[in-house]
């Protein structure tokens, strides 16, 4: 399946975890991105970058409250953006 017929699925996220994007939660996201074969980005105040990176998803520094664009392209487009919003509810799995 070429780019252009690829299944796409965007969901906005709310970080409800006490420090936002930080390093424990970057790694998170990011590892749970690798699960999937699909193309994950990640917008933040006008800035996009590449979900599997932990230092690009750093770079957003979107902190708790803050709203998030994840977009996933491919064949398991759904499933990852299922994924990542499990990871995110979830407030990355950080005792708060």
């Amino acid at each position: 399946m070429n780019e252009s017929t690829a299944p796409v699925v965007q969901r906005e996220l709310t970080l409800r975890n006490r420090r936002g994007l930080h390093a424990r939660a970057a790694a998170r996201f990011a590892a749970t991105a690798e699960q999937f074969e699909s193309e994950i980005e990640v917008e933040f105040n006008d800035r996009r970058v590449n979900g599997k990176s932990i230092m690009g998803l750093m770079m957003l520094a979107a902190a708790c409250g803050k709203t998030i664009t994840v977009t996933a392209t491919g064949d398991d487009a759904a499933q990852a953006i299922e994924g990542i919003a499990e990871l995110v509810d979830a407030r990355f799995h950080e005792s708060e």
